[in-house]
């Protein structure tokens, strides 16, 4: 089990590297560089990469011995049995099309589980942290979920694949859930969705389809504010434990 000294020395390398990260993000190029990945919509631009290799230069520099998983694949085997999880720029839609909310998600895991994770979002002043045990903060204040909120009063966000053969099974899940919910929202980057939910601002959020990158810091900071964060039959749903139960149920019953 990692000690606290460590997970503290890990978390303050997150966040420099970070918003080291979100800087270089903000120097938007005059041209994108586009390529696709798993489908002509899931898209990768240079700036992607620079990113991602910035992030890992960084860390290894840091700690040579770690482990890497990164979106770009910059995958590392751990020596020291910590391993890094990086998605150098969740939202690359948003950020492509210059809308708010994307960002760069850190995380770092240990035998045990995710110990660390920062989300910077530099279009919204937004820095979100957690270490396992710790709690979860936003701009280095404590947040945490809503509570006691009923599903026809929630507001929800999701997020949808880019694997277009998946879409009608997720248009099921909204059909079902948005004559029963406050709202619907789909804001486009996974990590901030889950930060979102820690501090209030989202109510819940399901998405299925989330590879491991888009969950590790994010998961770790809505769980750490309170929320319960769980993957079945691979959609995720992140909201308080009561609304959790309501929501998963729903979402369970939305393909009968």
């Amino acid at each position: 089990m990692t000690d606290a000294y460590l997970i503290a020395e890990l978390l303050e390398l997150a966040k420099r590297v970070g918003r080291e990260a979100g800087e270089l993000l903000l120097k938007r190029p005059a041209a994108f560089e586009i390529s696709t990945k798993s489908s002509a919509i899931d898209v990768v631009t240079q700036m992607d990469s620079q990113s991602e290799a910035h992030i890992v230069s960084e860390i290894l520099k840091a700690r040579p011995k770690d482990g890497i998983i990164g979106e770009e694949g910059s995958d590392r085997t751990s020596e020291s049995g910590i391993t890094w999880v990086i998605d150098p720029l969740d939202g690359t839609v948003n950020y492509l099309y210059g809308l708010p909310g994307w960002n760069v998600s850190i995380a770092a895991k240990d035998s045990a589980g995710v110990v660390i994770g920062v989300v910077v979002a530099p279009t919204i002043n937004s820095t979100w942290s957690a270490s396992r045990g710790g709690g979860a903060f936003l701009n280095d204040r404590a947040i945490t979920c809503n509570e006691g909120v009923e599903l026809n009063r929630a507001l929800i966000a999701t997020g949808f694949a880019y694997d277009v053969d998946a879409r009608p099974a997720q248009l099921a899940q909204v059909s079902s859930l948005l004559p029963r919910i406050r709202d619907l929202r789909r804001n486009g980057a996974a990590a901030v969705d889950l930060c979102h939910v820690a501090m209030g601002a989202l109510d819940g959020y399901f998405e299925t389809g989330l590879k491991e990158w888009d969950l590790a810091a994010g998961g770790l900071i809505a769980a750490e504010a309170g929320a319960k964060v769980t993957t079945v039959a691979g959609t995720t749903i992140a909201a308080a434990p009561s609304l959790h139960e309501t929501l998963a149920f729903r979402l369970s019953q939305s393909g009968q």
